[in-house]
């Protein structure tokens, strides 16, 4: 079964985008920087900004890429991670004989062509909040963000694309049961890549975050 709240560093270093937060434990953490902290004061953390579309194209965050050329590109290799059951590869990184569960419905599929790979916050969403001024390449590296198993997931085809680029305050996960891991898997995108919020987003996770007293934001902030 797919563990849902994916693995992540629990070390935990005060950085200044959370300057304003309560500091949460510290650990070495082999030169890396990260946050361990409740939602809520991740929430409050995060920059508020009013969002710009101004120059936003797709085609200006490049994926779905092969980085270690192994044959399987992202897409490719989220599936793989994310099998509940173990598909087997064939040529061309051929996916076949596997189980997926999309946990934005709640809904299990053995055919990966009905799931689409999301962007936990969509490209054009990050473009908004602070990725146009990045360099191409580090626009690459948040398209193809497997060192962070909460910025990419396999979801039916039909929740990504009611999902779109849509915010916390346009759209929320129709599985009661998913709301608290969609919330700090947003939070914790947000954090680990440096984006803001805009007022109307940081309410609804505000509002959010008030039904779920126990979650956490364990992100490493990506360099």
């Amino acid at each position: 079964m797919i563990t849902l709240f994916r693995g992540l560093t629990a070390a935990a270093l005060t950085v200044p985008l959370l300057a304003a937060a309560a500091p949460a434990v510290a650990e070495p953490t082999f030169g890396r920087q990260a946050v361990n902290l409740p939602v809520v004061q991740a929430i409050e953390a995060l920059p508020v900004e009013k969002e710009n579309r101004a120059g936003y194209k797709r085609t200006k965050f490049r994926h779905w890429i092969d980085a270690n050329r192994d044959g399987c590109n992202t897409r490719q290799e989220v599936l793989i991670e994310e099998a509940t059951e173990e598909p087997k590869i064939g040529p061309s990184c051929s996916l076949t004989d596997g189980e997926w569960f999309s946990y934005y419905d709640a809904k299990t599929t053995d055919n990966p062509r009905g799931l689409d790979i999301d962007h936990m916050v969509p490209l054009a969403e990050a473009w908004d909040s602070g990725a146009s001024a990045w360099e191409a390449k580090k626009r690459e590296r948040y398209a193809n963000d497997l060192d962070s198993k909460r910025s990419l997931v396999a979801v039916t085809a039909r929740e990504n694309r009611q999902k779109a680029d849509k915010d916390p305050a346009q759209w929320w996960v129709p599985a009661k049961d998913a709301s608290c891991q969609y919330l700090s898997d947003w939070v914790a995108t947000k954090t680990r890549w440096r984006l803001a919020v805009d007022q109307a987003e940081r309410n609804a996770l505000r509002d959010r975050a008030a039904q779920c007293p126990n979650a956490r934001v364990k992100a490493d902030i990506a360099q």
